[in-house]
C-alpha cells in the first residue's frame, strides 16, 4: 500500500530580483527601486557605505541580462496592461500579435507579467517561437507568467529598461496604464534622438490611442515642442496583419539600404 502523502499547501508564491520566495508572509515593505531612489531625508553618512555596494547588484542584473540575452534572434518587444486577461478583446489581439510575430520569424520579448504581456507569450508560445519575459519587482504584481520560456526577473526598472531597447528590433504597444506609456514614451525618445535608429514603432488599438495622437499633433507638433515628422515616428492600426507587415516592410528597407551602402563603400 502506498503511504499517504499530505500536499504541500499552495502558497502565493513573490519574485524578489531574480529569487521566487513562497512563504506564508508576502509582505515586503519596499522595492529595490524604491530604496535606491528614496533618501527619506537621510542626513548621516549611511549612503555612503549603502548605494556603492548598491552598483554590484545593479551590475549583476546586466551582466545576467546580457547572458541570457546574447543569443537571442531578431526580437519585437510588445508593451501592454497586465489588466487586461484572458476574455478581453485586447488579450485575444495580444495572443494573435505574438503568434504573428512568431510566424514572421521574430521572437517575442515582453514585461513578462499578466494580461497583455501573458497574451504575446501564449501567442509565440503556442505558434512555437521563442517567448521571453523580462519581468520586475513589483509589491502587487505575482512575477512572470506561464507562457515565458526565457525569463528574467529585475530589481531595477533602469536594467530591464535597456534589455528591452539592447534586444529589440521594434516595437508594439497594446493598450495600457502609465507603464505602458512611460515604455512607449522612452521608445519615441530613444528612436526620436537617434540613440536606437529606424525602429518601427506600432500603437495597436485606434479607440485607445487616438486621442494621444491627436494630443501630439495639436499641442506638441503645432506648438514645435516636437519636430516635423516625429508624429510619424509609429504607426496606429487595429491590425495585427498590417502591425507586423509593417515591421517586415521597415526591416527589409533598412537590410536594402545597408547592403546598398556596402556596395557603395567597396
Amino acid at each position: 500500500m502506498a503511504p499517504h502523502i499530505t500536499p504541500r499547501p499552495e502558497r502565493d508564491r513573490k519574485l524578489r530580483g531574480p529569487l521566487m520566495v513562497r512563504s506564508e508572509d508576502q509582505h515586503q515593505p519596499s522595492t529595490h527601486d524604491q530604496r535606491l531612489l528614496e533618501s527619506l531625508g537621510q542626513t548621516d553618512d549611511a549612503w555612503k557605505h549603502e548605494d556603492p555596494w548598491r552598483v554590484m547588484r545593479i551590475q549583476s542584473e546586466f551582466v545576467a541580462g546580457f547572458d541570457a540575452l546574447s543569443q537571442l534572434p531578431k526580437a519585437v518587444t510588445v508593451f501592454g496592461s497586465a489588466r487586461l486577461g484572458e476574455g478581453t478583446a485586447e488579450y485575444e489581439m495580444a495572443r494573435n500579435v505574438g503568434q504573428a510575430l512568431t510566424e514572421a520569424g521574430y521572437a517575442v520579448i515582453t514585461g513578462g507579467g499578466p494580461g497583455l504581456m501573458e497574451g504575446p507569450n501564449r501567442g509565440a508560445h503556442e505558434a512555437g517561437g521563442v517567448s521571453v519575459g523580462l519581468g520586475i519587482e513589483l509589491p502587487f504584481e505575482q512575477g512572470l507568467n506561464d507562457w515565458v520560456d526565457l525569463g528574467l526577473n529585475f530589481r531595477y526598472f533602469f536594467a530591464r529598461k535597456t534589455m528591452f531597447l539592447k534586444y529589440s528590433q521594434a516595437f508594439i504597444s497594446l493598450p495600457g496604464g502609465f507603464g505602458t506609456m512611460d515604455e512607449v514614451f522612452e521608445v519615441l525618445c530613444m528612436v526620436q534622438t537617434g540613440k536606437v535608429t529606424n525602429f518601427p514603432i506600432v500603437l495597436m488599438g485606434t479607440d485607445f490611442w487616438s486621442g494621444l495622437v491627436d494630443w501630439i499633433r495639436s499641442q506638441q507638433l503645432a506648438r514645435r515642442l516636437i519636430s516635423e515628422g516625429d508624429d510619424e515616428l509609429f504607426i496606429v492600426t487595429d491590425s495585427v496583419d498590417e502591425a507586423v507587415s509593417h515591421i517586415v516592410e521597415a526591416h527589409k528597407v533598412m537590410t536594402d539600404q545597408r547592403l546598398a551602402s556596402l556596395r557603395d563603400d567597396g
